[in-house]
């Protein structure tokens, strides 16, 4: 199955406005989708008998940065009994300090995997996953300060005693 074929059979069935946008001249594929019909997406590419997306590869999150104010959630979804994939991404504004945590609603309950991916997102990114069945840290303590792949991070000088933010690296530890 080709994208298109899967770009027709999603729109076919959820119609046109579910996408926002369709990405097909690059190396990897793409659908743009709003965050709020990311679970109607994902049943159906799970569900669907055409399709049976049964296995979710990754998921990956980034920082677009405070000047561009966006954060991504990218998806890699495979097809394993019909050999085709899809890649999702969803694009969420990125909240500035003081202000509650983009949100994205979770897939732990479809795809396993998803638990621990959307947890590493949170942890790392601050990229809630709404209706997760327990998001906390998973890699940092859960005293850590901030989030570690933010493009706007500063590291915090010592954490519990413990020198972690160095100004200079050529000096000796």
């Amino acid at each position: 199955m080709t994208f298109q074929d899967i770009y027709s059979a999603i729109t076919g069935h959820l119609g046109e406005d579910l996408v926002s946008e369709a990405v097909e001249n690059v190396p990897q594929p793409f659908l743009v989708v709003p965050a709020g019909r990311l679970p109607e997406l994902a049943d159906f590419l799970f569900r669907d008998q055409r399709l049976y997306f049964d296995f979710l590869a990754c998921i990956s999150a980034l920082d677009n940065g405070p000047e561009v104010g966006t954060m991504e959630v990218i998806y890699h979804l495979y097809s394993i009994p019909y050999d085709h994939k899809l890649v999702l991404k969803v694009v969420v504004a990125r909240n500035k300090e003081g202000e509650p945590l983009p949100e994205v609603p979770t897939l732990s309950h479809l795809w396993r995997t998803a638990d621990w991916h959307e947890r590493e997102a949170y942890d790392l990114l601050g990229i809630r996953f709404t209706g997760h069945p327990d998001l906390r840290r998973i890699l940092l303590p859960t005293d850590w300060e901030g989030y570690p792949l933010r493009r706007d991070y500063e590291a915090q000088e010592l954490y519990h005693g413990i020198r972690v933010k160095y100004e200079n690296r050529d000096q000796p530890r």
